[in-house]
């Protein structure tokens, strides 16, 4: 079970609303529907009594949610009592960042903040796009990296949080290459050959905008599902072994794009632009945070 059910369940409880408490939770309500289901196959009983408007927790829900509270509640403080006796020395940071960025755009950002008279330490923890924005919205990190995509938006309170802009990358569909170079999967596919399709998990940002690019092309994909992950890094390994088509953002897939390893499966139409975004709680409270991001207003765009 996941810590973070609690608080779906809690939010629920508060606006009885599952459109409502997503917001809240800064997830769709797709996404925010299946983490509840999956709390109530954990508990073992319906938690939500979904035939009243508004909604309705049920026994089980009520008692849960009350005794889930406290305990969730006993827990957090003890995380924050053991992180603040093994903090990072110095200007310690904590950062959440989405798993391409972490290792394409992450280092280069440190090193360049690093730069000067003072020193940044960083404790970096690299995770799916939602799950960071989850931990940044409950106060588990101070400073949250990411992609955006306006069609796929990030469910942040604009006066609650700040954000800064650092550039863009592109999200583009990659095979491996055959010994003409030509790729060996090519978009959109026909019915008697449709495309091995090497997808991203229900509840993946990366997923998500993928979702977009396939309804908004001028020709339907014929795809054939053949192996999911939520990494980028994952399933661009099965595209260069030769499964299939992935997503994967540019910058992750550079090297292997100009050594032919990987080569484009398709048009600019099966493409999208990303933004590389940060975030922070407009709440404060530490001094190293507050004087790194005036330094990264200077370097990045509102």
């Amino acid at each position: 079970m996941y810590l973070r059910w609690i608080n779906d369940l809690m939010a629920l409880a508060e606006t009885r609303s599952f459109s409502r408490a997503a917001e809240l939770r800064h997830v769709t309500q797709s996404a925010l529907s299946r983490r509840i289901r999956s709390l109530e196959e954990w508990v073992g009983a319906e938690l939500i009594n979904r035939g009243t408007f508004p909604l309705e927790l049920t026994s089980a829900g009520e008692l849960f949610c009350e005794r889930g509270a406290v305990a969730l509640k006993e827990l957090l403080d003890v995380r924050a009592e053991i992180r603040q006796d093994t903090r990072m020395p110095g200007r310690a940071i904590q950062i959440r960042a989405a798993h391409t960025l972490s290792m394409t755009f992450l280092p280069k950002w440190i090193k360049e903040m690093r730069s000067g008279k003072n020193q940044l330490n960083a404790r970096v923890v690299a995770e799916n796009v939602l799950d960071a924005v989850t931990a940044l919205s409950e106060g588990s990190c101070e400073l949250m990296f990411c992609y955006h995509h306006p069609s796929a938006p990030i469910l942040l309170d604009a006066g609650k949080f700040d954000c800064l802009v650092w550039g863009h990358d592109n999200l583009i569909p990659v095979s491996a290459a055959s010994k003409s170079g030509r790729p060996l999967f090519r978009l959109p596919g026909r019915d008697n050959a449709p495309v091995p399709y090497l997808a991203y998990t229900g509840t993946s940002f990366l997923g998500r905008v993928v979702d977009v690019i396939l309804r908004r092309a001028g020709t339907p994909a014929v795809l054939e599902l053949c192996y999911e992950a939520d990494m980028a890094m994952l399933l661009m390994n099965m595209a260069r072994e030769g499964y299939g088509v992935a997503w994967v953002p540019e910058s992750a897939a550079q090297a292997l794009l100009e050594d032919k390893t990987l080569v484009r499966a398709g048009g600019p139409e099966w493409s999208v632009q990303l933004e590389i975004r940060s975030y922070r709680s407009l709440k404060g409270g530490n001094p190293a945070l507050e004087e790194l991001w005036a330094k990264m207003e200077k370097a990045g765009q509102r």
